[in-house]
């Protein structure tokens, strides 16, 4: 579970980026406050993993609440979502190490987008010691070769069903990329460590929106076999 702390002085927008967020598997909002000085505080106070915090607020706004937290070195990960869309001010804030930033207004498939890739990141990180360029680039940048590839990719823009990962969705894809001969669903639980009836929900859903096929294959004893491939 990654741990939010919203930081929004307009309650209205507060609320509706609490839903966008907590729409996102894995994400909760562990609390909220409305400017930079409570910001603070509460960062220091709850440790979260994660703050998504607005520029534009009252008391201490977020640039000024950003400098503390790497002046003090906190070790918290940070994506701005504001109105603010001046180059002066995107480059400071960029200078400051966010994660992301992300301009008001915004759809949820946007914020969804840079949630899911921060969680992919954090998933790939834990526990590590030292990485390859290879491993840094999967963490950094994890859909650059599907989103380059022209046919049965998953779009970053594509709604997902409610408890479907997109990272996940685009390991079993890519496993039945580079398995020329297809593969069950039995083999694809195996190589990308889910649960087979996982496995079957991912396949099933993949199929559906035509990004592979599915082949029957019939034994001599027991149920026939559905034989994924791309």
């Amino acid at each position: 579970m990654i741990k939010v702390l919203l930081v929004e002085d307009d309650p209205m927008v507060r609320e509706v980026n609490r839903q966008f967020i907590e729409r996102v598997e894995a994400f909760k909002v562990i609390d909220m406050c409305s400017n930079g000085v409570l910001g603070y505080k509460k960062i220091v106070e709850l440790k979260p993993d994660l703050v998504i915090m607005d520029i534009f607020m009252p008391e201490q706004d977020g640039l000024q609440t950003l400098r503390q937290i790497r002046t003090d070195n906190l070790p918290v990960d940070v994506i701005t979502v504001t109105a603010a869309n001046d180059m002066q001010t995107i480059q400071q804030i960029l200078h400051l190490g966010v994660y992301d930033y992300i301009m008001k207004p915004f759809t949820f498939e946007r914020i969804q987008q840079t949630l899911l890739n921060y969680y992919h990141f954090k998933q790939l990180s834990i526990g590590v010691q030292d990485v390859t360029q290879e491993e840094l680039d999967e963490m950094i940048h994890p859909y650059r070769e599907v989103e380059e590839s022209t046919n049965n990719e998953v779009r970053m823009s594509m709604e997902l069903p409610k408890g479907f990962n997109r990272s996940t969705l685009n390991k079993v894809l890519k496993f039945l990329k580079d398995s020329k001969e297809g593969a069950s669903a039995d083999d694809v639980a195996a190589a990308i460590g889910v649960a087979r009836v996982t496995a079957r929900r991912y396949l099933d859903f993949l199929e559906k929106q035509n990004f592979i096929k599915v082949d029957v294959h019939y034994g001599g004893v027991g149920r026939p076999i559905n034989h994924y491939f791309v």
